[in-house]
């Protein structure tokens, strides 16, 4: 066995891929966000290839300016219990708002998607950063930002005691005595709160990794103190290396703070790799992505991180508009970084808007140079993992596993084979134990 560190994958099921047109590209369906199908096929090839899960992620508002995968796309929790069914090894990751949803609800989806699955479930916890999701929700005016997180915060005490509802051998089910459970081994939370008084317990039971898996995508300085405090496994963007060493050390720290170890909580760039066999392919490859897009389309979508915003009324090719600031109750970190590249690069809104839509990011070039910068990156603490969103979730995606991961196996950095049937003992956390039992052990799956 290998002593070097191993790189763990999730793949993002973003319909077509994460180009904003990926759906034009020939290697996949047209319909794909909603093709069962497609889903099944990149879900099965990652399973084959080893990857520790799949992720699906999901928002709350649309309009015409949306992207083409949000106007018509699954949800997360339905197309997940259905691949649950037709994998066996891959984790099962996905989204759902704290703002617009119900702990005791959510407690629920999520433990029955840890059942079918034989525990492999995990939820990615957001806030739902867009402000239009109010509208399609009876419940006033969207949070700020900071309160967001501080319903947040209360929604997951909310839920993980939920979880813990029942013992794990609460329920005897013994057919001579006709006992079916043991009702001390049942137990209420009672919860109340600021934000939610709930009462439970919860009506399913635990299943074989204990609690699904807490994932976390928080860039901001409020979002960056939940994970700390929360997660298990947090979404991360990734731009230079020593953005994300800084970025790495940053949260880490805040989950010591939180007296937490810094092995608690692993962290998982998002890249989307642009790879092949020379540089020129890959450059061949590129050209095709940003191919996909107009003007037009670019600065729509451009204008959905901040709140979908008319970018259509100001000059293409002078400096990026000053628009004060718009957007700093959605997409906040990310708003941010934008005009900070703007200013800093001095593009103009032309190219940004390009940008945007077409990253070449850094983990563009050989299947060689990838694989290098991969373990570069975990070596000298920037990741301990990634989570793919390849441009084109066909022939591109095909590409990377086919050719980059086996480098990376034959160096002793990946292994394709499952060490554990559960998310938690692929990504080597620990079983979580119930808050109620009297002997405490520490059981991995």
């Amino acid at each position: 066995m290998s002593t070097k560190k191993q790189i763990k994958f999730g793949v993002m099921l973003h319909g077509a891929g994460g180009h904003m047109n990926a759906w034009k590209d020939p290697s996949v369906p047209a319909d794909a966000s909603v093709n069962f199908q497609h889903y099944l096929r990149v879900a099965q090839k990652a399973e084959e290839a080893g990857l520790a899960f799949v992720f699906v992620a999901d928002g709350l508002f649309i309009n015409e300016k949306s992207i083409p995968h949000f106007l018509n796309r699954f949800e997360p929790l339905t197309i997940l219990s259905a691949l649950a069914a037709v994998t066996s090894k891959i984790g099962l990751v996905g989204t759902l708002s704290t703002s617009y949803s119900e702990p005791f609800t959510v407690a629920r989806q999520f433990a029955s998607l840890d059942k079918i699955s034989g525990g492999r479930a995990g939820w990615n916890v957001v806030t739902s950063p867009l402000e239009g999701s109010a509208t399609n929700y009876n419940k006033g005016e969207h949070p700020e930002h900071s309160v967001r997180y501080e319903i947040a915060d209360e929604y997951l005490e909310v839920v993980k005691g939920l979880w813990d509802s029942w013992e794990d051998d609460a329920f005897v089910r013994n057919r001579e005595t006709g006992q079916f459970f043991d009702p001390e081994k049942m137990h209420e939370l009672n919860h109340k709160g600021r934000f939610f008084s709930v009462a439970g317990p919860l009506n399913i039971g635990r299943s074989q990794q204990g609690q699904p898996v807490i994932f976390q995508a928080g860039a901001s300085e409020s979002g960056k103190s939940f994970a700390a405090k929360h997660a298990e496994a947090i979404f991360a963007q990734a731009g230079t290396l020593a953005q994300a060493q800084a970025y790495y050390n940053d949260v880490k720290g805040k989950a010591e703070a939180n007296g937490r170890s810094r092995d608690d909580v692993f962290i998982y760039p998002a890249l989307s790799p642009i790879v092949g066999a020379t540089l020129e392919e890959a450059e061949a490859k590129y050209q095709a992505i940003q191919n996909l897009v107009t003007i037009d389309e670019a600065l729509s979508y451009l204008g959905r991180y901040f709140d979908h915003f008319d970018f259509s009324q100001f000059p293409l090719d002078e400096p990026f508009p000053d628009i004060g600031d718009v957007g700093k109750n959605s997409f906040q970190s990310a708003t941010d970084k934008i005009k900070e590249r703007a200013r800093e690069k001095k593009l103009t809104l032309r190219e940004v808007a390009m940008e945007e839509t077409t990253r070449r990011g850094a983990f563009f070039g050989t299947y060689e140079q990838v694989a290098e910068q991969l373990i570069q990156w975990v070596e000298k603490g920037g990741a301990d993992g990634f989570i793919l969103g390849p441009p084109v979730l066909g022939n591109d995606f095909d590409a990377f596993l086919d050719n980059v991961i086996p480098i990376l196996e034959s160096r002793g950095y990946y292994s394709r084979s499952y060490e554990s049937g559960t998310l938690r003992g692929q990504l080597g956390l620990p079983y979580i134990e119930n808050r109620y039992a009297n002997q405490k052990q520490t059981i991995y799956q």
